[in-house]
């Protein structure tokens, strides 16, 4: 569960990365977990935060991509028309979203005792995936104090892999969960930063895909010899769903963002998925560049926004970033045992020399 070497994760694409290769390079944003992993119970909370203030008071703008519907979420809606975010983002699993809905409210409060009055109400954003394989999501064991356990603990250095909400998530039949990753977008001789992070919960084994090259159909051949298969492994449909964040520190307004938002299939795309049916898969992205003030006596700030005709650099970046973080939460988790003896094997423990037999695969 501990943050992993440079080198133990397939390295994506040919864009640099950043100094820790996570969304904590665009500065500002930290993230931390509160992880319940006890028996049955295998979930927990992830806190993204997009910098150190109240975004209440200090909104950030942002725009959303439903590349297929099939999830819970809450907030969206909010974040497409306005264009921006007032709280943290929150991930968790599907049955706990009321819990981390009403913990973000009671935070706004706290923070801002005239919400829900002279200030009007927060529209708070959590996102979802339904890690019922190997938690006993039934039991409603996601409450507000993990939320704010997940808020107090963000910081610029945060695991990867079975943790926070990315505890009872699986991924092409294997153990999946929250991985991260940063690309370099230079444009006119600037650099920007593109960081991304993905709860990963979706996928099938025989298609997935790793730097080009078949790893999952190869992995399935290998397992069906009795190579690798020390335990069972069960498949899954292109299902489960996946959150994409995307965090840039580019200027760019909520339309842009909107457009930014959608790369991330790009990236989700290459790594074997065809966003199925069940799957819910929703990006989001916002930029830390400058803030929205609550108040209107504040004003509005006077930023000069990228010429669209100069994103092309971020698209790349974002969707390299996506791929990158999709494999890093595959490689950076662990096996886990959840309810009803159900088991979601880590990909090192079934390929250990992985380094030297993905270097031999070809498409």
């Amino acid at each position: 569960m501990q943050s992993m070497k440079e080198g133990d994760v397939p390295r994506i694409g040919v864009l640099p990365s950043g100094p820790r290769d996570s969304i904590c390079d665009v500065d500002g944003v930290t993230v931390g977990h509160c992880t319940l992993d006890h028996e049955s119970v295998q979930t927990g909370v992830t806190v993204i935060r997009p910098h150190g203030g109240d975004p209440y008071r200090d909104k950030v703008p942002a725009g959303v991509t439903v590349l297929n519907g099939f999830g819970k979420s809450v907030g969206l809606m909010q974040v497409q028309e306005l264009g921006v975010l007032e709280t943290p983002i929150a991930l968790t699993g599907t049955f706990g979203v009321g819990a981390v809905f009403n913990a973000q409210v009671l935070q706004a409060i706290q923070a801002n005792p005239g919400v829900g009055r002279e200030l009007g109400t927060v529209n708070p954003l959590v996102f979802e995936c339904n890690d019922g394989y190997l938690n006993d999501m039934q039991s409603l064991p996601v409450a507000e104090a993990h939320y704010l356990r997940a808020y107090d603990a963000a910081g610029s250095d945060f695991a990867q892999g079975a943790v926070g909400a990315g505890r009872g998530m699986s991924s092409f039949g294997l153990k999946g969960g929250i991985g991260s990753a940063s690309r370099v977008a230079a444009i006119g001789g600037r650099p920007y930063q593109v960081g991304a992070l993905v709860l990963s919960n979706f996928g099938k084994l025989s298609a997935l895909t790793v730097a080009g090259r078949p790893f999952g159909r190869l992995l399935s051949e290998r397992l069906e010899q009795g190579v690798a298969g020390r335990r069972r492994i069960e498949d899954q449909v292109d299902k489960g769903s996946i959150i994409l964040l995307i965090a840039t520190d580019a200027p760019l307004d909520a339309r842009q963002l909107r457009r930014l938002s959608l790369r991330a299939g790009v990236g989700l795309a290459r790594t074997g998925s065809n966003f199925g049916h069940g799957s819910g898969d929703i990006a989001l992205a916002f930029s830390t560049a400058y803030t929205v003030p609550h108040l209107a006596e504040r004003g509005m700030p006077a930023v000069p926004m990228l010429h669209e005709t100069r994103l092309d650099p971020l698209f790349d970046a974002a969707a390299e970033a996506v791929e990158q973080s999709i494999v890093a939460a595959l490689w950076r988790a662990e096996m886990v045992l959840g309810r009803d003896n159900h088991v979601r094997l880590a990909v090192r423990e079934l390929i250990p020399e992985w380094r030297d037999w993905l270097a031999r695969t070809v498409l």
